[in-house]
């Protein structure tokens, strides 16, 4: 019975599987988004002000670090979570494909948030005057959270990495 319960438990690691399947999908909606955005991007590039070419790269560039960020919960996720990628004779495939563990996902993951939210941020500064004090001052906070909630993971994790590394010490005799 007991045998039976365990294999139905890691069996159930699979139900993951439509989740990183949907995730594909939704990179799929970005690339589209991407590529209107990148359209008119350049719909306006003859009349394109500084501020405009930079709002305008700033929006791809966020875009893309979603993108990137989604491809790392994808590859990372499946392969933690679900079942190893027999990729290895593919020349194109990434280095960290198959070493990101859940402490480096949880890494990678807080720093994409923090700089998409920095990006953000500088989107607001670049366009200051359409936003309310209270609005920016609410971007601002949000960002500490996330650059602080990331400082605090990587402590955490660097803590947790040490107290493993250590073994305890039989305290001497007197």
């Amino acid at each position: 019975m007991e045998r039976l319960i365990e294999r139905s438990l890691f069996a159930s690691r699979w139900m993951m599987a439509p989740m990183y399947l949907g995730l594909a999908g939704a990179l799929a909606i970005l690339v589209w988004v991407f590529l209107v955005e990148l359209w008119k991007f350049l719909l306006i590039v003859p009349v394109m002000t500084v501020n405009d070419a930079i709002l305008g790269v700033l929006a791809l560039i966020d875009l893309s670090l979603a993108a990137n960020l989604l491809m790392i919960v994808i590859f990372s996720g499946y392969e933690n979570f679900v079942s190893r990628m027999d990729l290895d004779k593919e020349r194109d495939r990434p280095e960290w494909q198959g070493e990101v563990d859940f402490s480096g996902l949880k890494l990678k993951l807080i720093a994409s948030i923090v700089a998409i939210s920095g990006i953000h941020l500088l989107k607001v500064f670049m366009d200051v005057a359409k936003y309310t004090p209270d609005h920016i001052r609410w971007m601002v906070v949000i960002h500490m959270v996330f650059v602080v909630s990331g400082v605090l993971l990587a402590a955490m994790d660097w803590i947790a990495s040490n107290a493993k590394g250590r073994k305890k010490k039989p305290y001497p005799a007197d």
